[in-house]
């Protein structure tokens, strides 16, 4: 005997809601891709190698388990002196937990002309400065450094999108390589809150 017509029209929304219904749990169940991807990072900073001021290669993956301050620096800015607080940070933080690494680079106000031999004389002259001083990059704009990408691109570090506003732009990664904030280029280094990070 053949089924009415009317029953098997009533029984597909039925069948349909309770397939829905299976994928709707499932779906609660499991995260949304687009979470996932706003809060997962890509890289951390120890998937990076740089070459220093001196031409040898910085593999950032030497830095598991410290905490890092990365400052982009210029010795011809009004900032400038920062670097004595950077030493004095350094030589009172610096060693088995805590590095500073330096990042020339001329694109503010065309302040670092140096060539990589300059800066380093620069530095240990007039500042004494002994932190790693990685060779000139650029941290903004067309060609960009990978690292400065990370550092300012939240879909690759995984926190938020920042600019760098000026030389000594500070950023602090964890131990684990994860960026944790930025901190303005006026703020000192040796500032209580960075004093309080490196110290929690």
């Amino acid at each position: 005997m053949k089924r009415p017509h009317f029953l098997q029209w009533l029984a597909l929304p039925v069948f349909a809601c309770s397939l829905l219904g299976m994928s709707g749990v499932d779906l609660l169940d499991e995260p949304s891709l687009s979470s996932t991807v706003s809060t997962t990072p890509m890289n951390t900073l120890h998937d990076f190698s740089i070459e220093t001021l001196d031409g040898e290669t910085f593999d950032l993956s030497s830095l598991k388990g410290k905490k890092v301050m990365i400052v982009n620096t210029a010795s011809e800015c009004g900032l400038t002196p920062q670097y004595a607080q950077l030493q004095e940070l350094y030589e009172s933080y610096g060693g088995d937990t805590f590095e500073i690494l330096g990042f020339p680079s001329n694109d503010f106000a065309g302040q670092e002309p140096g060539t990589n031999d300059e800066i380093a004389t620069f530095c240990e002259k007039n500042y004494g400065v002994t932190f790693p001083m990685m060779t000139k990059i650029k941290v903004k704009g067309d060609g960009q450094h990978p690292i400065y990408r990370w550092l300012t691109n939240k879909e690759q570090n995984g926190v938020g999108d920042f600019e760098v506003q000026w030389n000594f732009h500070k950023f602090l990664v964890n131990e684990d390589g994860e960026l944790v904030k930025d901190v303005s280029p006026q703020s000192a280094p040796i500032d209580p809150e960075v004093i309080d990070w490196i110290n929690s």
